[in-house]
């Protein structure tokens, strides 16, 4: 037997049939071109991250770490260097005392927004979670209690930005202008940087001295530019998602103008500290590590992700990005209409799992979330959206956001038994794939 022979019987035995095979295998085949733009793209930050580390001359003595005050932390000021080289900002702020995304917005925010400031989104509703820091939804602790008001100016139905909308939403209030890049749980296009450094410059063009901060989670290294390259004040993230490159356990980042990371660093730590402190704890191993794979990793993803797209929408589903489409970030949102369609997806990606794939998950109340949340995450990281994971709200219209793979190779795998549950509960005819493979 062939290796492709071996490969294929060993798909039939974790479960994926012929059909489901063949009509994977096909549409797989088509995209090989794309998949080598993609690598091109990886070559080119890889060479980037790679370049950022040797001229600020990372060495075995920054992979140790610190305890205690932390004070003097080589690898810890040598790993933010880095970052700031990276993202061609001014400073950096990359800590494990971060602990999620959220968090690392939360405290950029909260950093750089005085009472009686005005908060601005100039691409609508922001990520769920992010509700609850603003005070959309009532929380304790949130902006609104410090007196920092709210606007929002909703994209066109075409996902273009309202620039009359944008104009008439700026004021003299308006402090910080905050930008999330990818789509969150929406159908909504996600922003290029081109798109967003257009943005930026209209926006600068009405008040030079906002702040612009850009939401960039999902999106690092899928282009060759990143945010600061087109004018943002702050560029934010989570260490578990790209640029962790899957061996961060934990972290986030804060880039950009000096004084806006360190208001960050000062309301991390302490008024009067700031950067000075926050031991490392021997976890800088797995950031320089996970950050030297990450140009790869993401790839894998990627390419993940338009697999994804191509192999359900020839199904008749309504996918974003669809399949022919530019890539910014590495999530693919497919609508299922029905709740049923995004619970069988989402057992499917558990059950690709290497970690709890003999667990079924099921919706329920997650914190900071309105409706039940549907999360398959079986991953070596708990709540890595670089691994293989996939999650939606139990809503209309029904849409499930799949992401991540630490490896091209398991990302297809995930992807192929996520259409096998759809089969095996009779939400996807057999003589569909069939008909897709004629």
């Amino acid at each position: 037997m062939t290796v492709t022979e071996h490969t294929k019987e060993l798909y039939s035995a974790m479960g994926i049939s012929p059909e489901v095979y063949d009509y994977g295998n096909v549409i797989a085949v088509q995209l090989r071109e794309r998949f080598q733009q993609i690598d091109d793209i990886a070559e080119y930050n890889q060479l980037k991250v790679l370049h950022a580390m040797q001229k600020n001359q990372v060495s075995e003595a920054c992979l140790l770490g610190t305890t205690g005050y932390g004070y003097n932390d080589l690898g810890r000021d040598t790993l933010e260097a880095v970052y700031a080289d990276i993202f061609h900002t001014e400073d950096a702020l990359v800590r494990p005392q971060i602990t999620c995304g959220t968090h690392a917005l939360a405290l950029a925010l909260m950093s750089n927004l005085r009472p009686g400031d005005e908060l601005f989104s100039p691409v609508g509703k922001p990520y769920d979670t992010l509700e609850e820091v603003i005070g959309i939804r009532p929380s304790r602790g949130s902006l609104a209690e410090y007196g920092v008001t709210y606007r929002q100016t909703d994209l066109l139905e075409d996902g273009s930005f309202d620039y009359e909308g944008i104009r008439k939403s700026v004021n003299e209030k308006t402090r910080l202008v905050t930008i999330q890049r990818s789509k969150g749980y929406q159908t909504r296009p996600t922003l290029s940087v081109e798109r967003i450094g257009e943005l930026i410059r209209f926006i600068k063009e009405i008040k030079p001295d906002v702040i612009c901060m850009v939401d960039n989670c999902y999106g690092e290294f899928v282009e060759e530019r990143e945010p600061g390259d087109v004018g943002a004040d702050l560029v934010v993230g989570s260490l578990i998602k790209n640029p962790g490159g899957g061996l961060a356990p934990i972290g986030g980042y804060i880039a950009g103008k000096k004084e806006c990371v360190e208001n960050a660093a000062f309301r991390l730590t302490s008024p009067g500290l700031g950067k000075e402190v926050g031991a490392s704890l021997g976890i800088l191993k797995d950031f320089y590590q996970g950050l030297f794979l990450a140009p790869v990793v993401t790839a894998g993803a990627l390419k993940g992700a338009v697999f994804a797209a191509n192999l359900y929408e020839k199904l008749g589903y309504a996918v974003v990005p669809n399949g022919s489409e530019s890539r910014h970030d590495i999530i693919q949102a497919v609508t299922f209409g029905q709740p049923e369609g995004v619970i069988a997806f989402c057992r499917g990606i558990q059950a690709a799992a290497p970690v709890d794939s003999h667990v079924t998950p099921e919706p329920w109340d997650m914190p900071g979330y309105d409706a039940k949340v549907i999360m398959a995450a079986g991953a070596f990281v708990s709540g890595s959206s670089i691994e293989l994971s996939a999650d939606g709200p139990i809503k209309p219209p029904y849409a499930v956001y799949f992401q991540g793979g630490l490896t091209w190779q398991h990302a297809r795998f995930g992807i192929l038994k996520s259409l096998q549950s759809l089969v095996d509960a009779g939400l996807v005819e057999r003589n569909a794939l069939r008909c897709n493979n004629m």
